[in-house]
């Protein structure tokens, strides 16, 4: 078969290229210290869209650095059973959580769904800014020049997590049966969640983002999804000469570097013609996953959807 990649037998033994941070465990723990004392402040507004058996709100929560966060949130009505499993979902780079009609199929099965809109891209989530440096075409740039603690990813890493927190306290949810998942940002973002909130307990991320970014550069891969790295370095440092410092930082919000924290079981859809988030990238963080896991590989597709996979994914997280 053609390679865009390694062969498949490295694939599966590839440990990623981007540094991890000498403190990175020590930087999370004090992300989540500051996400757990922010008072979220929920509030769910009844939307105009509903249905005979789903109850369906606009959910608002205050995340870190002050910013109010929306997603949608769907509970089935009564008589459902109490408390009853429940679903996060994510959505893709620049998007949105979509429409109310993807989330219905777990409400017939007797779930809540929350889908989250990440904060300053196509959905209804705040993005306060405030931080220094280039912002240019992309969000994982967004705090590069400034300190750690200001990556814009790791804000939106934390609103996952404080999602699954507000979605596991609702009284009609069963906190030790939530899954979680999402395609593209979609499945980084499942990872993200999955590995701050390690209560999750079944994830499907598809063809997960923001994973070795060092990786994505070295096979001139950036472009596209992950254009902003080569623009960061032809504008702000066009000889690699802050190279090291670059992408050690950018390890700071590396999915793979937060993959061994799982606990929860993982079932992951990729494509090995995948040029916009390489597969060697995707291995990278499920190498480190360290749970119950399986890869359901489609050795002709790229970064798109996987025939039979949102089937699977369904039945998987309906086991939950």
């Amino acid at each position: 078969m053609p390679l865009i990649d390694m062969p498949l037998d490295q694939l599966k033994e590839y440990q990623g290229r981007n540094p991890k941070p000498a403190d990175f465990d020590a930087y999370w723990e004090k992300a989540l210290d500051e996400m757990r004392n922010t008072e979220p402040d929920v509030e769910l507004i009844p939307s105009e869209f509903q249905t005979p058996y789903a109850e369906c709100f606009d959910l608002f929560f205050t995340g870190v650095g002050g910013a109010r966060v929306h997603a949608k949130y769907l509970r089935p009505k009564a008589p459902a059973a109490t408390p009853h499993p429940a679903v996060l979902e994510f959505h893709g780079y620049s998007g949105s959580c979509g429409e109310w009609l993807g989330r219905l199929p777990f409400v017939s099965l007797g779930f809540s769904v929350a889908a989250l809109d990440a904060r300053g891209q196509g959905g209804s989530s705040e993005d306060r800014g405030g931080v220094k440096g280039n912002t240019l075409r992309g969000h994982i740039i967004r705090g590069l020049d400034d300190a750690p603690e200001k990556l814009l990813f790791r804000q939106i890493y934390l609103d996952t997590a404080q999602l699954a927190r507000i979605v596991m306290d609702m009284p009609e949810v069963d906190e030790n049966r939530v899954g979680a998942q999402g395609g593209s940002q979609g499945g980084g973002l499942t990872l993200a969640c999955a590995a701050l909130e390690p209560r999750i307990r079944r994830l499907a991320p598809r063809c997960p983002f923001l994973c070795d970014y060092q990786r994505v550069w070295e096979m001139d891969l950036a472009a596209k999804a992950y254009e902003e790295i080569k623009l960061f370095f032809r504008a702000f440092d066009p000889r690699h000469e802050r190279e090291e410092e670059i992408f050690t930082r950018l390890g700071y919000i590396d999915c793979q570097h937060l993959a061994n924290r799982i606990r929860g079981e993982v079932l992951i859809g990729l494509g090995l013609m995948d040029d916009i988030c390489p597969p060697s990238t995707q291995f990278a963080a499920f190498n480190k996953i360290t749970a119950p896991k399986e890869a359901v590989i489609y050795p002709d597709f790229g970064h798109e959807g996987y025939p039979g996979f949102d089937d699977r994914s369904f039945q998987f997280l309906a086991g939950l």
